[in-house]
Order: C-alpha cells, then sequence, then structure tokens
C-alpha cells in the first residue's frame, strides 16, 4: 500500500507551500475558496462526462445500442452540445408555482452534494476540512436534498410534481436511517467520525492469504454492512430499484415535471452529483479512501468513487423498480431491522476485542 494521505487541510497545505503563514484566518479564507473552487470543478468535469456522456454510453452497452457516437471523437462533444442547447430554452414558470420555493429547489438540490465534498479526503492530502465531526457533517449535507426535492414538488402546482415530492420525503426517510445506522458500525471500528481517521483505521493488513495482503477496508471487515451501505444509497441517490420519486411511467417525471432550461440543468445535475458523493463515502469509510498499490492515492480515490457510480448505473439498466408499498416496507421492515441488527453486533464485536 502507498502511505496514507497527509491529514492537513488543503488550504494550509497550499500556504505552506507558498510560504505563507498558515495560521493567518484571511490567507486561509481565500486558499479555502481557491481549494473548493478547484475540487468543485473537478466534480463538476465529472459528472459531465460520466453524467452525460457516460451514462448515455452504459445504458445503450446494456441495451444493445449505440448511443452518442456523432458529435466529436466517440460523441464526447454531445456534453457541451447539450449545455448549449439545455441552457438557451426558455424558462417555463407555470401558473400558480410558488415562486420562491420553486426557484429556491434546484440550487438546494445541487448545492447540498457540493458542500459534502468539503470534508472527503481525495488522497495525497486533498481534502479542504478534516473537522472530527466529518462523518455527521457529509450525511447531513447529503440529506439537505429531500427538502430541495419536497420544496420542487409542492411549489409546482402539479399533482405529479407533487406525489413525486412526497415519494421521495418517504423514500429517504425510510432509508437514510438504515444508512446512517450502517455508517454508525463503521465509527465503532474507527472510534471517531473524523474522515481521515476512518481512513487511516483501514491502513492495516487484514490477513495474508497467499503472500497476497487482504486490507482491513471496512468493506472486508464488516461485509454485512458494506452490502447494507450501498443498497441504502441506491435509495438515496434514486437508482433502480428506488427511482420512484422521478418515475416516468407512473408520474411523469415526478418533483422535476414542470422545470426547464437552467433550473432543470441543476437539478439533473444535482442528482449525478449526489451519485458521485454517495461513492465518496463509500471509498473513504468502506474502501479505505485513496489506499492503494503503485498509483496516486487520489487516481485510487477515484476509481473507488467511478466504481460506486458505475454499480448504480448497472442497478438501473438491470434491476427493475420497486412499487412504492413494496419500496417502503423492505425500509421500514427490513433495511431498519437489518441495521440496527449490525450496529448491535458491530457493538458486541469491538467491545468483546477490546
Amino acid at each position: 500500500m502507498i502511505p496514507l494521505q497527509s491529514a492537513t487541510p488543503l488550504p494550509s497545505a497550499i500556504a505552506e507551500l507558498l510560504g505563507l503563514d498558515p495560521s493567518n484566518p484571511a490567507v486561509l479564507f481565500v486558499l479555502a475558496f481557491v481549494a473548493a473552487g478547484a475540487i468543485v470543478s473537478v466534480m463538476l468535469g465529472m459528472t459531465a462526462v460520466l453524467g452525460i456522456w457516460g451514462k448515455r454510453k452504459i445504458t445503450a452497452a446494456f441495451t444493445d445500442r449505440i448511443a452518442v457516437n456523432r458529435h466529436g471523437p466517440f460523441g464526447l462533444l454531445i456534453i457541451p452540445a447539450d449545455a448549449v442547447r439545455l441552457l438557451s430554452k426558455e424558462l417555463i414558470v407555470p401558473e400558480g408555482v410558488d415562486r420562491p420555493a420553486w426557484d429556491l429547489a434546484p440550487l438546494v438540490v445541487a448545492s447540498s452534494a457540493l458542500l459534502g465534498f468539503a470534508v472527503i479526503p481525495f488522497g495525497n492530502g486533498v481534502q479542504i476540512a478534516d473537522p472530527e465531526i466529518g462523518l455527521a457533517y457529509v450525511l447531513a449535507t447529503a440529506s439537505i436534498a429531500s427538502l430541495g426535492l419536497l420544496m420542487a414538488g409542492y411549489a409546482s402546482n402539479n399533482k405529479y410534481s407533487f406525489l413525486g415530492g412526497l415519494r421521495a420525503v418517504a423514500q429517504n426517510l425510510a432509508y437514510e436511517i438504515p444508512l446512517v445506522l450502517t455508517a454508525a458500525s463503521v465509527v465503532i471500528f474507527a472510534g471517531s467520525l473524523q474522515l481521515s481517521t476512518i481512513v487511516a483505521s483501514q491502513s492495516e493488513t487484514l490477513v495474508s492469504l497467499g503472500g497476497v495482503a487482504i486490507p482491513s477496508w471496512y468493506a472486508f471487515v464488516n461485509p454485512f454492512a458494506f452490502v447494507l451501505f450501498m443498497a441504502a444509497n441506491l435509495a438515496e441517490v434514486g437508482r433502480n430499484p428506488f427511482d420512484i420519486p422521478e418515475a416516468p411511467t407512473e408520474i411523469v417525471a415526478g418533483y422535476q415535471t414542470e422545470y426547464s432550461s437552467v433550473y432543470f440543468v441543476l437539478i439533473y445535475l444535482g442528482e449525478f452529483i449526489h451519485i458521485f458523493l454517495g461513492g465518496a463515502i463509500v471509498a473513504t469509510i468502506f474502501l479505505g479512501g485513496g489506499a492503494g498499490p503503485v498509483l496516486p492515492g487520489i487516481v485510487w480515490f477515484f476509481i473507488k468513487m467511478t466504481a460506486v457510480y458505475l454499480f448504480t448505473q448497472w442497478a438501473r439498466s438491470a434491476v427493475p423498480r420497486l412499487r412504492i408499498d413494496q419500496l417502503i416496507e423492505i425500509g421500514w421492515k427490513g433495511m431498519l431491522v437489518l441495521s440496527f441488527a449490525n450496529l448491535v453486533l458491530t457493538a458486541v464485536i469491538v467491545g468483546v476485542i477490546q
């Protein structure tokens, strides 16, 4: 394994590199904006490529189609073409909408996920901030999207949008609790909510088989929790079989039915940013963060995050959608019970070991 990344936040590291005083609040404030802008640019670029181009290619491969191949090499110029097409469309405001909430909803959906990346340790010291409550912070910011979806559905003055917003809230309530409880089992193992500490606690070798060292990633230490978290994450980001809030065969497009132009772009972008944030959380708390052989840590981190994204796209193409009653029943009667059982069992095992 390569060495773990430094726990020094990125703004302080940049200040030291430039010979500036890292204890100066004004310097850190400016450098924090620079670091945040760089990470946001990278994540938006990944979202544009994998969210627009990659999604179409992956779905086409599953359904035996060609997908985009006309605009530029490999069809990559479909990204700027779609951006121009969507942003140049008229922003249609339906009659009777609750305008303040209708306007704010797309911003809430898109920005909540970007806020979560502020504490994600990307590897090789790339982390804007490393608070002691990092895991609680990132889960809390990700959950803010539920408020945006409810605002969009309620404010649209459309019964299908309203149903989509209610479904989103019901789904997130049913699956965010198992998501948090499963993440709490990782906290019990690591003894901290600080993401850098959680990553560092996965740096040891779990077992060596035939000369191959298996790291103590929590996906190997507690595979049951890993599977539960991945399933709950699918519901959190609205991918099959949990894409019920925007089920096109039932409620047109759910909470986003009445949105067009730049507002639709923000909601669509927010959806994919949340998928990548979910992948970043999985990579951090279950897959050792940036740990990996040969390649730099930040490269390994993006590989792991992309692997989770590819899994969500596989689920989207291969798994049929559940009914809303089935989703709620699985969440409250299945996932919740299993996540509590996992939490109690983890606490017992850690208590016995210690």
